[in-house]
Parts: C-alpha cells; structure tokens; sequence
C-alpha cells in the first residue's frame, strides 16, 4: 500500500488514517510542538508496515542525544528493514543506521544526496539541518537549506520551517540581516514555528541587542513556549538577555521557574541549564543548591560517552556541586570514546576532551590549566557541535580564568574581541575594567 505526501513524495504502507497522523508528527516535529513522538506512535499503529513512520520515530530518539534513544531506534530500524521500500526510503534507513553507529558525518551525506534529489523532502531536510547543527558545520546549516529553496514556495506545507530552519543557518554564518528577516517571515506563516522564534533570538544575542531580544521573545511567548519541547531553550535566550542586562534577579526567576524548575531530566534542557548556572558562576554570582538539582539529573548518565557537547555541560554542573565521583567516572567515559568506531572519539579528540577538562580544573581553581586547555580549542571549537552562543562559554571561561591567574594581557586581547564584535555590550566593558584598561598608545 502507497500513499503520496502533502508534497506528492511517495510513503510505502501508508493507510488514510495513518498517512494523515503522519503529517501531523511533521507538523508537530518542525514546531517542536505537541508530542511527535506520541503521534508517530500511533501512526505505526494505524499501519505497521509504514516505512517513513519508523524513520521518524527513530530520529526523534536519536536527534535529542539521549544515551537511552539508541536502543528505540534500533528497534525501529529492525522494523522497518523488513518491510517493502522505495530508494529513497531505503537512504532514509541508511540515515538511520549512522546515526545508530554514531557516525554523524555519514548521515549527513548520505541526507545530502536525498535532498539534491527529493528537494522537497522536509523530513530529510530537517534531520540534515539537526545534524548539522549537532557537527557544528556552519557552512552546511545554511547551505543545505539554500539548495532546496528554488524548489519550495509559501504555498506548500511546511515552507516555515524550510526557511526557518535557513534563518538559523544564516545566522550562524553572520548573515544577519537576512537571518532575522528570513525567521520573521517564518513567524508570520506560522506563530508557533519554534525553530524560527529561536533563530531570530540567535541573531539579537550574536548583535548585543538584549532589549530587543526581551522584546522580541516576550512579544508573543505563548507561542514558543507552550506544550513545546523548545520552550526551555528559548527561555534560556531569554535569560541570557537579562543576565547581559544585570538583571539577576529576573535570571534566576527564570532558572528557577521554566527553565529548571520541573527539574527536567531530558538531556537538552540540562544542558541550559548548566549553561546558565555556569554564567551565573563565572561573573561570581551565588546560585545557592542549584548546582546539585542539575548534577543529580546528569549523575545517572555520566558514563553515557555519547556526545562530547553534553559532556562539557555534565562536568559544569558536577564541577559547581563538587561531584568529584561523578566527574572522574565521565572523563573515563570519554577516554574509552577516543577508542570507539563512532564520530564521537573526532569529537572529544579534538575539542571536547580539553574543555571538559579545563571545566575541571577551573571548578577546582587551577586558573593557569583552564586557560593552557582552552587556548588552542577556542578556534576549532565547532567541531564538537552547538550554536555560536552556546560555545561563547568556552571564551567567557578563558577571559575569567586569564582574569583570576593574573594573565591580564591575555584577558584584555580576548575581551577586546568581544568589544570589538559588540560595542554595547556592558559586560564586556565590565569586564575590560576588571582587566585594567590600557590606554592607547600614540603612534608617531
């Protein structure tokens, strides 16, 4: 039994009722709205046989970097292995079975070669634009979407996130006056389009521009954030917003209420979190237990060696609540990575082992290690994935431990960076004052 798509792409065992539920999960997956995964699961049990339903429902376990996904996709790809499949299904389950094997790099050719032919193909586009986003490649996060544009207008399902989902890798290429446009847009055909929400939030943080963040986000926040799985991001964008502001207060309201105050055990939203704490930590702001709710969420998952991004953040929060167990049963977790068959060993050799290490020292006040750690990963830092804010961390970690070891030569060059890329920004100047600003010199 086939069905055509919303797009007019075939899906092979498809019923009417299950190919309609199976547009919804779409739908729900490119807001990162309602319960995709809920929904895929019904869909399979519309039609067993529905190839494109399995795929769906392994990538939603796979893409959220949940040590205990691996298991479910596999299922799903036992499953649907089994069944009859046409070309582009079977790449699908190639996408699939690399992404099972940890091997990023792979899928996301064999997802480019889908969507140079099936252009239209939203699921193949989305799932490549994630994993280009979790390879930290740049280029590809905007490239990838541009390909596909001549072939979509705003008449056709799921244009919004289409060039939503361009909108961020514009931004993360520091073409920002086309990025925000471009998620404006996405707004605008759809209002609970979370993906675009977050990529116009991306550009007013890279453009120091917190009041009109505030303003942007708090605009319409029922929109991002309800029965939304991106709802703890973008309210971490938010904070960030504030905290650039000196708004600590209104920081910690919003650790305290959507941002972790659920404690969330999903991998994602601890990742804000300790993110957020470790902000908070680095400008010397006490943040009381907090430390301890986040390391009793990544505790149980610390020897998980998955993803060397999650690891940084794991090792912030069991630096902050003096895990010291904790912490050494993760640094052995990455060193069996570097011997895996996964793209993951690519990932902690070369930048994720020393940032998680110089997390460590700092936690541990060896200011002259963290910074010997992080001055050669600092520019090749995307190769262990994340957004350009999410790795700004990595260069407020450095200035602080040059500030606090007394290299304030060193501190004074890299804050004068930031100045330079945002002349408004108070706490880069803050910062700067710290550092004991030099005077310029004349020239003769």
């Amino acid at each position: 039994m086939t069905r055509n798509d919303a797009l007019d792409l075939p899906m092979s065992g498809a019923g009417p009722a299950a190919a309609d539920l199976y547009q919804q999960a779409l739908h729900e997956f490119q807001c990162y709205r309602g319960d995709p995964v809920a929904t895929t699961e019904q869909t399979v049990g519309q039609s067993p046989a529905f190839i494109l339903a399995h795929v769906l429902h392994a990538y939603l376990h796979l893409l959220g970097t949940e040590p205990d996904g691996f298991a479910v996709a596999r299922a799903d790809l036992e499953a649907a292995q089994t069944l009859p499949s046409t070309a582009r299904e079977r790449a699908h389950l190639a996408a699939v079975q690399h992404l099972v094997d940890s091997e990023w790099q792979m899928a996301s050719r064999v997802l480019e070669d889908l969507t140079i032919e099936y252009p239209t193909d939203i699921l193949a586009l989305q799932i490549g634009h994630l994993v280009d986003f979790y390879t930290g490649s740049t280029r590809r996060l905007r490239d990838r979407i541009a390909r596909a544009l001549p072939a979509w207008s705003a008449g056709m399902p799921g244009y919004h996130a289409v060039i939503g989902m361009h909108a961020f890798g514009l931004e993360e290429s520091g073409l920002y006056a086309r990025a925000e446009a471009a998620g404006r847009r996405a707004v605008e055909l759809e209002r609970h389009d979370a993906w675009a929400w977050h990529a116009v939030a991306h550009v007013m943080e890279m453009q120091g521009r917190p009041t009109e963040g505030i303003e942007w986000l708090r605009s319409d926040s029922d929109a991002w954030s309800v029965d939304n799985f991106f709802a703890v991001h973008n309210w971490w964008h938010l904070a960030l917003y504030y905290l650039e502001l000196g708004e600590v207060d209104a920081v910690l309201r919003l650790f305290d209420g959507p941002i972790y105050g659920p404690r969330s055990r999903v991998v994602l939203d601890m990742i804000d979190a300790a993110a957020l704490l470790w902000r908070l930590t680095l400008r010397g702001i006490p943040v009381g237990d907090r430390w301890h709710a986040v390391a009793d969420g990544w505790e149980p998952i610390a020897d998980a060696g998955n993803y060397a991004f999650n690891d940084a953040h794991a090792m912030m929060a069991f630096a902050g609540a003096q895990r010291s167990t904790a912490a050494r049963t993760l640094l052995a977790a990455q060193h069996q990575a570097l011997s895996g068959t996964g793209d993951n060993r690519f990932f902690v050799c070369e930048v994720g082992a020393p940032v998680t290490r110089a997390i460590q020292a700092f936690g541990a006040g060896d200011f002259a290690e963290t910074v010997r750690l992080l001055r050669p990963v600092r520019d090749r830092a995307n190769r262990f994935g994340g957004s350009h804010a999410q790795r700004d961390l990595i260069d407020l970690t450095l200035i602080e431990a040059a500030l606090r070891d007394g290299q304030l030569d060193l501190a004074r060059a890299l804050i004068n960076e930031r100045i330079d890329l945002k002349p408004g920004s108070a706490s880069a100047r803050a910062l700067l004052a710290r550092a004991g600003e030099r005077p310029l010199r004349q020239v003769a």
